[in-house]
């Protein structure tokens, strides 16, 4: 009898959820799925495009909390702009100047949530060694699981407008526009 109520008080407890808070899962970006890209108006004329090629870092997530961080790192030699002139020329210093600043990152401690769903998040930003905060606005958020590898992801479309003189890239100023539009697709598996 003993050993019976033993079972069913074990059952009990692994039935009745935890008061506890859960932890926070760890996402780690998937560098094939997740490429920031930006637009930048050219002489009044056009558009002009570009992206990078190489993104690594994490996004740690509680949705229960409503809480989490994003720690995210752009490798700026990865920039593409199409062909190797203009990759070139975009890499010098006046704009990127990859040789002294290697890379780009934002890092942020506050997500905003519109009831269970992640909607943008708060953080500093840095480039060309100048970190200002910013605010993405996080669009398709959607955690699950990938159909392919079955493994657990999360994924969101991101954007910001910064201005590139903030961050001291005054080159071509005000001719090539000094408003620059970042968008990214992003993937993280769950670690």
């Amino acid at each position: 009898m003993k050993k019976l109520f033993a079972s069913f008080a074990l059952a009990a407890i692994v039935a009745t959820p935890a008061t506890q808070a859960v932890a926070a899962d760890t996402y780690a970006i998937d560098a094939f799925h997740t490429f920031p890209s930006f637009e930048v108006n050219h002489l009044g004329f056009s558009t002009q495009r570009g992206r990078f090629d190489k993104t690594s870092g994490t996004v740690v997530l509680d949705t229960a909390a409503k809480k989490g961080s994003i720690d995210l790192t752009i490798e700026v030699a990865s920039l593409n702009m199409g062909f190797a002139v203009w990759n070139e020329h975009m890499a010098a210093e006046g704009f990127f100047n990859t040789a002294k600043y290697p890379t780009i990152t934002f890092k942020s401690n506050k997500l905003v949530f519109d009831g269970d769903k992640l909607v943008g998040a708060e953080g500093d930003f840095t480039l060309l060694g100048v970190t200002k905060p910013v605010k993405l606005a996080v669009s398709n958020f959607k955690c699950g699981e990938n159909p392919f590898n079955k493994k657990a992801m999360c994924g969101a479309d991101i954007s910001t407008t910064i201005k590139r003189s903030e961050f001291g890239m005054t080159k071509g100023l005000p001719a090539i526009g000094d408003e620059i539009r970042i968008m990214s697709a992003v993937e993280a598996f769950k670690q």
